[in-house]
């Protein structure tokens, strides 16, 4: 070696002390592949939204909203996903009339588990907006405080008896398959890469319209989670919204085909247009509903 110019240096790395370099670990190609798509798909999104109205200068009218909205914005997001709600049992689940620990129905029903679910979720949800619109970075706030959201998302239905307590603990671990997408989401060990590199972007993002339509999408193509993607990207779009001072925004069951073809262009063909044009066409109609003056 010496003979044919190579310098050798006859010590072992490994011993305690020798200089060997700094190593930085290769960040996982899903975390580049996120950041890729983010900002190649920030413009369409900027072009199609509406400009964003301003934190609110009267927080207390604008969580009043929020609250008036609740009805509304529990049907249709837990109707999305197939359950079979009505008014009136999101109303006897608001108003504390759900007794499972007395009525037996209660008890035993699949909807009204998830009704109390999105119940005690929408509060610290709520919870957060309100921290959010006092000028917290939504992007930090939401890291950690989604956690809290999912579990008291399922927490009926693991007092009940329906899932372990263990599925509430962490991001999913093991595949999962969308009944109504050709869309097949990353691989489970990709998710503990995947949701930090999100939670960067949107801490990081100064756009609040990037923010809502980016982090909801995402949530859908990383699918963190075995159940409760849809209502978790929406309690999300609705956090990241806030930070902009648009108001709490309903996806509509109506709606539902059109909004599902529209996270399918964005996850299979990239194509975030149509779902950037149908959040900012719900986003305009919440926005002509708040009668809350902003900042600006």
């Amino acid at each position: 070696m010496t003979g044919a110019g190579y310098s050798v240096r006859e010590s072992d790395p490994f011993v305690p002390g020798q200089e060997i370099g700094k190593l930085t670990p290769a960040a996982a190609p899903i975390v580049g592949r996120i950041q890729g798509m983010w900002e190649s798909m920030r413009a369409t999104v900027l072009s199609t939204f509406p400009p964003p109205p301003g934190l609110p200068a009267d927080r207390a009218a604008y969580l009043h909203f929020v609250d008036e909205i609740y009805q509304s914005d529990a049907y249709h997001s837990l109707s999305i996903e197939g359950y079979r709600v009505t008014p009136n049992l999101i109303e006897r689940v608001r108003s504390g009339n759900w007794r499972p620990e007395s009525n037996e129905a209660d008890q035993k029903s699949r909807d009204a588990l998830a009704a109390r679910g999105y119940w005690q979720a929408f509060q610290l949800v709520k919870r957060s907006v309100e921290e959010i619109i006092a000028g917290a970075n939504p992007g930090t706030l939401v890291r950690s405080a989604h956690r809290e959201w999912y579990r008291e998302l399922f927490q009926p239905s693991v007092a009940a008896g329906l899932i372990p307590p263990t599925a509430l603990a962490g991001y999913r671990n093991d595949f999962v398959f969308l009944r109504t997408s050709r869309y097949v989401p990353p691989r489970w060990e990709a998710v503990r890469d995947a949701m930090p590199a999100l939670f960067d972007l949107l801490e990081s993002e100064p756009e609040p319209a990037v923010r809502a339509v980016l982090g909801h999408w995402l949530i859908g193509y990383i699918h963190p989670y075995m159940d409760g993607n849809g209502r978790m990207a929406r309690f999300l779009m609705n956090a990241m919204v806030a930070s902009g001072g648009y108001p709490w925004t309903v996806v509509r069951v109506e709606d539902r085909a059109r909004y599902l073809r529209a996270l399918d262009s964005a996850s299979i063909d990239l194509n975030i247009a149509p779902f950037a044009a149908f959040l900012a066409e719900r986003v305009a109609w919440s926005v002509s509903q708040l009668p809350v003056k902003n900042v600006g």
